[in-house]
């Protein structure tokens, strides 16, 4: 038996304790209420290394006594036999690189192996550019991380495994896909003292229920191909998925744990309508009680059961529309038109669904102003009750990634470790300073054309959102998208613009939408 630490290293920017006035910041038993995602990556491993016969105990950064110089205190009371750290992007990463240093200080011989999309997809980068992090898993960690505790000693015995030893980066034979998704024990959701709160990742505290909360995943991978995402490259292209009935286990476990309000994290749930079926009626033969919500695409079979994923309590849907024009569309690879955007959006609220939110893109390589305004419209006219345009962002792993290095934008082996916004490296795309200017005037035209074309719905969802929020905070929110932040750093630049000293990309002498 050994002792394994898991720590998950969340973004701080997106995780908060609830402010008070809209409950207690504790309760009795000394639990902290968050707002942030649970760490299902590491609540999902706990219990598998459990089931091999290690002790493990868990942490998150959320939690504010759970800073790195926390955790250092607890390994120098008693180190672990390994520590495992569990982090998602390259946002993350500076964060995870500066917890290894810490923990690492304080117990040298102690292994850190770390794992999740970032680690994945940047594997030998990481550990060449890290010496305190030992090893990184590469994949699903539900075999992987059982398998390296048992070959401590023999590293290279480990299928998915990327290690340092002997003064060289060491890659090993990568691991298959899980194929069976049901033979591991549901996560553990009562180690941490921490109360997850439904809430939206913005910069003013937007609490959307006081349910007790949760995250499931139900399946895994998603087999398109859009340029910005990198879950394909994660997954092979492939979907896989739970049954039914494993999953209906998991819920029935929430439900008599007191969950009241679940979001499954999916990157495709609609994807396969007989299983869709069979969730949502078992949620009804067993009379369990909570709301829940999805993400999905426009185009899928799913759409046909939203009747009965309304009766079996799901009351928030979330589409990625990306874009109002199909020139966008086929630019980013989306592969959906926006008459099926319409249709999907409209069944949904028609089948009642209670919000329904569109995620959208703005600043995508070879859109013109036009483009972006074209997008605001067909915002105002789709029935969402929420929505967000955020700048097109490119991370390595992804389609748009090989693109940019494929025309010299980005260099992978200097660039591997930042993320950039498409507007600012990008000459083909419009300029950052134009991009916002646009999306503050869109904003402006789609919440006129709310506030005098649904006035009710309108108000409903404020007064939803109004609930748990203070009148500040809500006006704040509202206001945000016309607010001018103040330019806290310069944006991240690839090595060449760096190199020639560029503030912003050289563009054409006409670029699309300069003549507007």
């Amino acid at each position: 038996m050994m002792q394994v630490f898991l720590i998950h290293v969340g973004d701080a920017d997106f995780c908060r304790v609830l402010p008070d006035g809209l409950d207690d910041a504790r309760v009795a038993n000394g639990r902290v209420k968050i707002m942030a995602f649970p760490p299902l990556g590491i609540q999902t491993l706990a219990p598998v290394l459990r089931q091999a016969g290690h002790e493990v105990r868990l942490f998150d950064t959320a939690h504010p006594q759970m800073q790195a110089e926390d955790i250092a205190r607890v390994v120098a009371q008693g180190p672990p036999d390994v520590i495992a750290l569990s982090f998602l992007s390259t946002t993350t990463y500076p964060a995870a690189k500066g917890m290894a240093r810490r923990l690492k200080a304080e117990a040298p011989r102690v292994p850190i192996i770390v794992g999740g999309p970032f680690a994945t997809l940047n594997a030998a980068h990481i550990l060449r550019d890290c010496a305190d992090i030992d090893a990184v898993g590469v994949g699903e960690g539900e075999e992987l991380l059982p398998d390296y505790l048992a070959h401590l000693d023999d590293p290279g015995a480990v299928a998915g495994l990327v290690w340092s030893g002997n003064g060289s980066v060491n890659q090993n034979a990568p691991r298959p896909l899980l194929r069976d998704l049901d033979r591991f024990p549901y996560p553990d959701r009562t180690s941490l003292p921490i109360d997850y709160i439904e809430s939206l990742p913005l910069d003013v505290p937007a609490v959307l229920s006081l349910d007790k909360f949760c995250t499931v995943q139900t399946s895994r991978g998603c087999p398109y191909a859009c340029s910005y995402c990198d879950i394909p490259a994660l997954g092979e292209g492939r979907w896989r998925s739970r049954s039914p009935a494993h999953v209906l286990g998991e819920l029935q476990e929430l439900h008599d744990q007191g969950y009241r309000s679940i979001y499954l994290t999916d990157d495709h749930f609609l994807i396969n309508r007989k299983r869709i079926e069979g969730i949502c009626r078992g949620i009804l033969e067993r009379r369990l009680t909570f709301h829940w919500g999805c993400e999905g695409r426009v185009d899928s079979m799913g759409i046909e059961q939203l009747p009965l994923m309304r009766e079996a309590g799901c009351d928030f849907l979330a589409f990625g529309v990306e874009a109002g024009t199909q020139k966008v569309l086929d630019r980013l690879n989306k592969r959906q038109t926006p008459a099926q955007v319409e249709q999907a959006v409209r069944e949904a609220k028609r089948k009642g669904i209670g919000r329904v939110h569109g995620f959208f893109v703005v600043g995508s390589p070879g859109e013109d102003e036009q483009d972006i305004l074209e997008s605001f419209r067909f915002a105002a006219r789709l029935e969402l009750d929420t929505f967000g345009f955020n700048r097109l962002c490119v991370y390595r792993g992804t389609p748009l990634w090989q693109e940019y290095v494929a025309r010299g934008i980005l260099d992978d082996d200097r660039d591997w470790h930042k993320w950039f916004k498409c507007s600012d490296i990008d000459p083909t795309a419009l300029p950052g300073v134009v991009v916002n200017r646009l999306r503050a005037r869109g904003y402006g035209r789609l919440f006129l054309h709310r506030i005098l074309r649904r006035p009710v719905r309108t108000w409903r969802l404020l007064r939803a959102f109004g609930r748990h929020m203070k009148t500040t905070d809500l006006l704040r929110l509202l206001g945000s998208p016309f607010r001018r932040r103040p330019l806290t750093r310069q944006p991240e630049l690839p090595a060449r613009m760096i190199e020639q000293g560029l503030a912003e990309p050289a563009r054409p002498a006409v670029s699309a939408g300069s003549s507007a």
